[in-house]
């Protein structure tokens, strides 16, 4: 259980007069939260902006756990926050406090740093205690039987399992369940993105009468309904159950609550020590957590004093219980099934329970996997078995701060305290927020196999878990030891070689994302990961391109454009003019107007085909043979080793050649030495030979490709930008836990070589469409179709470009995106209303998510 991180804010030198007075009140204000997108939403009671303020607020703060020291201030509350909620997706961030205000947040226009108010609601005179989002319906757990197989259909199950409210045409709404402490259910469902119709509330008791609540949980049930167990807080009142469903009938919703088995703490067999500890004064009943979230039949509730703590794990159990023979109908022994609440396991400790924390997913089916943790006053951190709550692992909060500029002995301390805790979706890390406002990470031990440490076999399975379930996988790339990297990555391609080839296609984009990002993390696959990166954006293009393509009105359709290029491409013809003698004009055409707006997407591809045939001379020759390309390619990723990237590429120049021939605008621009030399022949010519052959190339070939700097300028395209995130190299380099804080960016984390190497043949340079350029120089100036585009050479150094559109945005842009993952940037505005429909849909294909799969953020110069 490792500390990774902790960050603090910058310390005040005067300690707030008004914090002492009002800490004891407000300490179940700080929480935390994580969401399926590994982003952690938390509340701080101070202003970490401003840590002099005079004036008390409740502050709700975001932050991508790949950088977390980067933060983001949601809202600032008047009333102390009693609830963090995420929904299934992350989208959706619910805040409600304990003066009845719940507020539902979404970023705006997918950014994670702007969020937007979608939904706000006022329970008059009621504390919020407890929240939930309706259950979409979707449910992916691993099956047992099958864990061994390597097809992913049958290795992991869509489980059946009821969407909490439905709409018109059985379609899953989205809404939440709210739970006061007097005992009041209200429900609020948002209308749909598309529709004017306000919001839908409905308010109904919990239990026939209103009774008062000090601490819940909320589990959702498979046939759709709520599970909720609340408890008044005095341990020898009983733990109530109640069953909650929710209807929406035309423009209403209906709520119905049904009360189900309850039970007594007290009524726990002598060995739990429950005695004991209802003994202490001042003894309450802190904390109810349901053991799994979906479908839970078993509940862990913590009973505690200022010196004791006692945690229990109930479950539903069925029982025969035996009929009296007065009222049997033979004199055979007949017995009557019920359910009833059965104590399992405890756990005791000689300190007071501060938060308490179970998975929120079981990849397992119907099987308790997984652990619960739970953190003392004494700061200690104990993780247990769900089952039994025997200790896994056991660790200890250290709570004395390090200030880099300034000396501890010049800052007042305070007794810091850990105030709430949350584990990620996959159950990797556990995020931690005390008293003093600092954020800890700490790793936790395999979910499915607790006893074990990390396994290969185990981290491929979360992967290939996240891949069919489109969770973020993050949280596991943080706790990765360094030597596993290679055979993870090795057995995680080889089990998705052996899908079918629907299956393959449909998640193919998301394995080439999961892929770099396990290349990120070595220093030795910087340059894997440079091209795997091409790669993707080489088969978004294509795949964009080919969209474009439409069928004539004489073909049979039996075959489609882009299959008649495929089998044209695979026939090894070297010439490229001779290949479009195949190929039907008519399902080629495109208007005009689009082709010129995908021209920079069009140079693109040119630069990288001639990048790939300039680094040929110079790439490692492959001992094996040519059969064994693609064994070697799977392995150590090189692009030039890749053939279905170069057949990709290669029809990518067919399509521009066509294209060319009606938009001679759209043509990719080269600076050429011989004013005759047609560059997109040549560049097609070398690539076909080298398919045919991409692990030992000819010396021929070798001999090509050495000239071609010479006969045209190479246009290197621009590596990636350094990079300061938490998953990188530099993270297993550092000694743990790192001392980090707020809104500074640490320098021990700043990825070198992230910045790439200087590419072959010497200083590169740009160019310009509409003026004048000199080969080897990079001087030029001038557009064409709205903008210049990145070439990545000597004059555009420190400029700032578009990966999205492969743009220059300036030196210094106003505004611009950049990835909390890879760290690339991209144009915040609009393409404007003049544009196609092929640039706007090839913008919207990136506005919910990088193409590496992180987030967006938004960063405006001053």
């Amino acid at each position: 259980m490792d500390h990774i991180f902790s960050i603090s804010k910058k310390p005040s030198k005067s300690l707030n007069p008004y914090k002492q007075t009002i800490f004891n009140k407000l300490e179940k204000s700080v929480l935390c939260s994580v969401s399926s997108t590994n982003v952690v939403a938390f509340c701080t009671e101070s202003n970490i902006e401003e840590g002099n303020t005079l004036f008390w607020s409740s502050n709700v703060y975001v932050a991508d756990l790949n950088t977390p020291w980067q933060v983001h201030k949601i809202l600032a509350n008047s009333s102390p926050v009693t609830v963090l909620q995420w929904d299934y997706t992350g989208e959706l961030l619910l805040v409600a406090d304990e003066s009845g205000s719940a507020k539902i947040y979404k970023t705006k226009e997918y950014l994670w740093n702007e969020w937007t108010l979608v939904l706000q609601t006022y329970l008059q005179g009621e504390h919020i205690l407890a929240a939930a989002f309706f259950h979409s319906g979707k449910r992916i757990c691993l099956n047992l039987e099958k864990k061994e197989n390597t097809s992913y259909i049958e290795k992991f199950q869509h489980v059946k399992f009821a969407c909490s409210v439905k709409q018109f045409g059985n379609r899953p709404a989205s809404g939440a369940l709210l739970l006061t402490t007097t005992g009041m259910l209200a429900v609020v469902l948002l209308p749909q993105p598309t529709s004017q119709a306000p919001m839908i509330m409905a308010t109904e008791s919990l239990g026939p009468s209103r009774i008062f609540v000090k601490t819940a949980d909320i589990c959702y049930g498979k046939n759709g309904h709520f599970l909720l167990a609340v408890s008044s807080g005095d341990p020898s009142m009983p733990i109530q159950c109640y069953k909650v469903s929710v209807k929406k009938e035309e423009e209403k919703c209906i709520i119905k609550s049904q009360s189900l088995l309850s039970f007594f703490l007290v009524e726990a067999p002598k060995e739990a020590s429950m005695d004991q500890v209802v003994k202490e004064k001042n003894c309450t009943v802190s904390h109810i957590k349901w053991i799994m979230r979906e479908d839970a039949d078993s509940l862990v509730v913590t009973a505690s004093s200022k010196k004791m703590s006692c945690l229990q794990v109930w479950e539903l159990r069925e029982k025969a219980l035996p009929v009296h023979k007065a009222l049997g109908n033979s004199d055979t022994p007949q017995f009557f099934n019920t359910v009833l609440w059965q104590y399992q396991c405890h756990f005791q400790y000689n300190s007071q329970v501060t938060s308490l924390a179970t998975n929120k997913l079981s990849l397992l089916n119907s099987v308790s996997s997984g652990y619960v943790v739970v953190t003392f006053a004494d700061n200690s951190i104990h993780c247990l078995f769900r089952d039994t709550l025997k200790p896994i692992v056991y660790t200890t909060l250290s709570t004395m701060p390090r200030y880099v500029d300034e000396p501890n002995a010049k800052y007042q301390k305070i007794s810091t305290t850990i105030s709430s805790i949350d584990m990620s979706w996959l159950g990797n890390v556990l995020v931690c927020v005390d008293s003093d406002d600092s954020l800890h990470l700490f790793k936790l031990p395999p979910q499915m196999d607790s006893s074990s440490p990390l396994s290969v076999p185990y981290c491929t399975t979360i992967l290939e878990y996240s891949l069919i379930s489109g969770f973020d996988w993050l949280d596991l790339l943080l706790v990765l030891r360094p030597n596993m990297l290679d055979a993870i990555c090795d057995r995680f391609t080889e089990s998705f070689n052996r899908q079918p080839a629907a299956v393959q296609q449909f998640y193919y984009f998301q394995f080439l994302c999961i892929k770099t990002s396990l290349y990120r993390l070595s220093f030795q696959g910087q340059l894997r990961a440079n091209d795997l990166t091409h790669f993707m954006m080489l088969h978004s293009i294509s795949t964009a391109f080919k969209s474009l393509l439409r069928p004539s009105e004489m073909n049979s359709h039996e075959k489609s454009p882009a299959d008649s290029l495929a089998n044209v491409i695979s026939e090894g013809q070297c010439d490229v003019d001779k290949a479009l003698m195949h190929l039907e004009a008519k399902e080629f055409t495109v208007e005009t107007a689009t082709l010129q707006s995908l021209q920079q997407l069009i140079q693109w591809v040119a630069d990288l085909a001639l990048e790939l045939l300039a680094r040929l001379p110079d790439a490692p020759r492959s001992p094996a043979g040519a059969g064994a390309s693609a064994t070697a390619a799977s392995k150590v990723y090189d692009l030039l080793r890749d053939v279905k990237a170069l057949n990709m590429l290669r029809e990518m120049l067919v399509l521009i050649r066509i294209w060319g021939l009606l938009r001679p605008a759209c043509l990719p621009v080269f600076i050429k030495s011989d004013a005759n030399l047609d560059v997109l022949p040549l560049i097609f010519r070398l690539l076909s030979r080298l398919v045919q052959n991409v692990s030992e190339p000819d010396d021929t070939l070798i001999d090509e490709c050495c000239l071609l700097p010479s006969q045209v300028q190479i246009q290197f395209l621009q590596p990636p930008a350094n990079r300061t995130v938490l998953g990188s190299p530099q993270l297993f380099q550092q000694i743990l836990p790192l001392q980090l804080e707020f809104n500074s960016e640490p320098e021990c984390l700043t990825n070198p070589s992230s910045a790439g190497e200087q590419p072959p043949g010497g200083s590169v340079g740009s160019y310009t469409t509409g003026g004048t350029g000199i080969a080897g120089y990079g001087l030029g100036a001038g557009t064409a179709g709205g903008g210049c585009w990145a070439g990545g050479g000597g004059g555009q150094v420190g400029q700032t470009v578009d990966q999205i559109r492969h743009l220059y945005l300036g030196r210094t842009p106003r505004a611009v995106k950049t990835c909390t993952r890879c760290g690339g940037a991209a144009g915040a505005g609009s393409t404007g209303a003049r544009s196609t429909a092929a640039i706007k849909a090839w913008d919207m294909r990136w506005a919910r998510r990088c193409q590496c799969g992180g987030l967006w953020r938004l960063l405006v110069s001053s």
